[in-house]
C-alpha cells in the first residue's frame, strides 16, 4: 500500500511506440521513487479485439475503441498519444480541454500551426506535457552535453547529426499513413530526433540553430496502396539541412528511412577547439572523446562507457558496461514528465519545444523547395 496520489493514465494506441509508453510507465514505477502511484485505467484501440488484447498484455484496467470518450472520462488523469501524427493535434486537445496532461510522441503535429495551437491550449489550461524525444534521456548524451557546457571541448565550431534506418528502404513496401502529407516524410518523423539532439547538445554552447538550408528528397514516388493499386509518394525519404547556429558554428543533420541495413543509427559528432565527441545509437551505451591535450603519440577517440556514474543508470543496474536499453530511456523520460507534473521540475520537453521542431522542420522543408538559406524564426 502507498499513500502517494494516484495518477490515472489513459493509453491511446498499442503498436510500438503504446508499448514502449506502457513499458516506460511500468518500469518508471519500479525503478524510481514517483511522486505518483500509477493506474493503467483504459487502453484505447481501433477495434475491440485489439483493445482488449493490449489491455490484457498491458495491465489496463479497461479497453474501449472511442478515444473522445475515455479522454474525457473524469478519472483519467493523464493521457498518452501514440496515435499516427495526424491524430495528435485533435486528441491532444481534447485531452488538455478535458484537463488531463499529456505525453504525445512525436512528432507533436504535421504543421508548427498545429503545434503553436496546442502548446498555447496546454499553457492556457496549465497543463503538464511531454514530447517524446526519449533518446535525450540517454546518460551519455547528457553527458555529452555537459562536456559541451562546461567548455571541455573548447570553442564549439562544428557539428553533424544524423537519424538512419531502413524501414522504408523497400520499394515494393507499401504505403503508410507516414507516406501521407499529413505524416510529414522522414525528416519530421525521424530526422525530428537528430534537430531535438542538435540543439539540445549545441544550446547551452552555441545557441540555438539560426539559419538553414534544406534537401529533400524522395526517392521512392510510388508505393502499392494494399488494395491492388498504386499511391504517389510526395513526402520525403531523405531531408537533410546544412545548420548555421547563433555562435557561428555551422553543422548539419540528416533524417533518412531508406538507409539500407541502418536499424537505429541516431549519431552525432560534436567538433571544438579543445576536443571532440562522438556518439552512435547503435551502440548506446557509449560517448567517445578526443581530447587535443593529449600527448602527441597517444591521440586518439577514448570509449566512455555508460555505469553508476552517469546517473540514473545506477537505479536500473549497479555494475558498469551492462547497459541500458531503449525502454530504459523510455523510462527515464516518464520519471521526469512525473516529476513535472508534481511541480518537482520543469517540464523536460514540453509542447512548446516540440513547436520548435516542428518549426525547424517546417524551415528546412522551405527551404528544400526554395534553394536557399532561411532564418528560423
Amino acid at each position: 500500500m502507498t499513500d502517494k496520489p494516484r495518477l490515472r493514465i489513459c493509453l491511446i494506441g498499442s503498436g510500438f511506440m503504446g508499448k514502449a509508453h506502457a513499458f516506460g510507465y511500468t518500469m518508471a514505477a519500479r525503478v524510481f521513487d514517483l511522486p505518483y502511484a500509477l493506474e493503467f485505467h483504459t487502453l484505447v484501440d481501433i477495434s475491440d479485439a485489439a483493445a482488449q488484447r493490449a489491455a490484457d498484455a498491458l495491465g489496463f484496467a479497461h479497453a474501449a475503441t472511442d478515444w473522445k470518450a475515455a479522454v474525457a472520462n473524469p478519472e483519467i488523469d493523464l493521457v498518452s498519444i501514440t496515435a499516427p501524427n495526424a491524430l495528435h493535434k485533435e486528441m491532444a486537445l481534447a485531452a488538455v480541454a478535458a484537463g488531463k496532461h499529456v505525453y504525445c510522441e512525436k512528432p507533436l503535429a504535421p504543421l508548427a500551426s498545429d503545434a503553436l495551437e496546442m502548446a498555447e491550449a496546454a499553457e492556457d489550461a496549465g497543463a503538464r506535457t511531454q514530447v517524446g524525444f526519449n533518446y535525450l534521456c540517454n546518460p551519455m548524451v547528457a553527458l555529452a552535453r555537459e562536456m559541451i557546457a562546461s567548455g571541455e571541448l573548447g570553442e564549439i565550431l562544428g557539428y553533424r547529426g544524423l537519424h538512419a534506418e531502413d524501414y522504408m528502404a523497400d520499394p515494393t513496401g507499401s504505403f503508410t499513413f507516414r507516406h501521407d502529407p499529413a505524416g510529414g516524410g522522414a525528416l519530421a518523423d525521424i530526422g525530428s530526433h537528430a534537430l531535438a539532439t542538435a540543439e539540445f547538445l549545441m544550446g547551452p554552447a552555441a545557441g540555438p540553430i539560426k539559419t538553414v538550408m534544406g534537401d529533400c528528397v524522395t526517392m521512392i514516388r510510388e508505393r502499392p496502396d494494399g488494395k491492388g493499386g498504386i499511391r504517389k509518394v510526395e513526402v520525403d525519404d531523405i531531408g537533410r539541412a546544412f545548420l548555421r547556429f547563433s555562435n557561428g558554428a555551422t553543422g548539419s543533420i540528416e533524417g533518412n528511412w531508406i538507409a539500407t541495413g541502418r536499424k537505429m543509427q541516431h549519431a552525432f559528432e560534436v567538433f571544438g577547439t579543445r576536443g571532440a565527441l562522438a556518439f552512435n545509437q547503435e551502440r548506446f551505451n557509449e560517448l567517445h572523446f578526443y581530447a587535443t591535450d593529449d600527448p602527441h603519440g597517444r591521440q586518439g577517440f577514448r570509449r566512455i562507457e555508460a555505469g553508476p556514474e552517469h546517473a540514473p543508470y545506477g537505479l536500473f543496474c549497479v555494475a558498469p558496461g551492462h547497459q541500458l536499453g531503449f525502454n530504459d530511456l523510455k523510462a527515464i523520460e516518464v520519471a521526469g514528465f512525473l516529476e513535472a507534473i508534481a511541480e518537482m521540475r520543469p517540464e523536460p520537453y514540453n509542447f512548446r519545444m516540440g513547436l520548435r521542431i516542428q518549426t525547424l522542420v517546417e524551415t528546412i522543408q522551405v527551404s528544400s523547395r526554395e534553394g536557399r538559406w532561411l532564418a528560423v524564426t
